[in-house]
């Protein structure tokens, strides 16, 4: 493992509104910058109220605004619902005003429902159909001008900004390994094909101008406490999210509760465990030994580490506990 960044969804909490979701988002990129996170990945979600993304690279502008070194991510923009120019004059706009701290990854599923398809203009038959081609298009736009090019993006041309593929399929790693791209997977919530995803991209891998070699992060779940018995209860507030999504019922996100059992049914909590599997919870010293294991396992190049926290300190507080112990693990100084 060479580095580990922060995803955040700016989620908006019941007690909370969007505002104070996106002021709350800020600080902790703040702290992430201080204690050695890489990155700060955003995501874009549409009519979901409980999260607060949804213009990511508004998101992301006011993350770049309000820290210094961190890179600002995109993890990611679900490029069939934009035009690539869009796209490509947005990040472009980012990486002027931001210079080398700008990543953007791309993902292909819609990110929303079925009705806010319809209301996004995208045809839920056919959106998807020319990803490839979209991906190797928004390239083509951050790429050196060439002569006699008609379309441009400005801001945007020239500026090489990197461009990750993400995906929760074997798919984007097909296609991330044929156009040499970095690949990150969504194993936070969709840990099934992980493993197989992996291999696939690195077997598959063909060296590019963006990239020599393949590099491969992955997502997990974070929920660190002073006790075991308080990390398990932070972590009751993404539990109940996802029944909620399952549910068809989703909203803002919720207190932690003490007992799993009042929030969901059995079968519900079968479900969201196994969405969940990989989540590291507890001490400083539990985590450390989780992520040993899933490192040792995927040999990912990035950990990109995520937890919906209700309470904002206890929070900041998980995201330092973790730091902790994957700043021993990339400069080789753990015990």
């Amino acid at each position: 493992m060479r580095a580990f960044s922060l995803l955040d969804l700016s989620l908006i909490t019941e007690s909370g509104d969007a505002r104070q979701a996106l002021m709350d988002s800020l600080d902790l990129a703040q702290h992430a910058e201080n204690l050695g996170y890489k990155r700060f990945w955003m995501a874009e979600h549409h009519n979901m109220t409980g999260v607060a993304s949804a213009a990511t690279a508004v998101a992301l502008g006011h993350i770049a605004a309000g820290t210094r070194k961190i890179r600002i991510a995109a993890g990611g923009v679900m490029l069939p619902n934009h035009a690539p120019l869009v796209v490509a004059e947005q990040f472009g706009t980012l990486a002027a005003l931001y210079p080398d701290r700008v990543d953007l990854g791309l993902g292909r599923a819609p990110g929303t429902d079925g009705a806010t398809m319809t209301a996004l203009r995208r045809d839920p038959m056919h959106a998807a159909d020319h990803f490839a081609e979209d991906v190797q298009e928004l390239l083509h736009y951050f790429a050196p001008e060439k002569p006699g090019q008609r379309v441009r993006a400005v801001p945007g041309v020239g500026l090489q900004v990197p461009v990750w593929l993400l995906g929760s399929s074997l798919y984007s790693a097909q296609l991330a390994a044929a156009l040499g791209l970095p690949f990150a997977f969504a194993s936070h919530f969709a840990p099934a094909m992980l493993d197989q995803a992996l291999h696939l991209y690195r077997s598959k891998f063909q060296p590019s101008e963006y990239l020599a070699a393949p590099y491969a992060a992955a997502a997990i779940n974070a929920f660190a406490a002073d006790t075991e018995v308080e990390a398990r209860r932070l972590m009751t507030s993404i539990e109940q999210q996802f029944v909620a999504l399952r549910r068809g019922t989703p909203g803002r996100l919720k207190p932690p509760v003490d007992d799993p059992a009042i929030i969901s049914s059995p079968v519900e909590r079968a479900q969201v465990a196994q969405a969940l599997v990989e989540s590291a919870v507890g001490t400083g010293d539990q985590v450390a030994e989780w992520i040993d294991r899933f490192v040792a396992r995927t040999r990912v190049d990035e950990l990109i580490v995520t937890g919906a926290i209700y309470d904002h300190a206890a929070r900041l507080k998980s995201f330092e506990i973790v730091a902790d112990v994957l700043n021993a693990r990339v400069n080789g100084t753990q015990a």
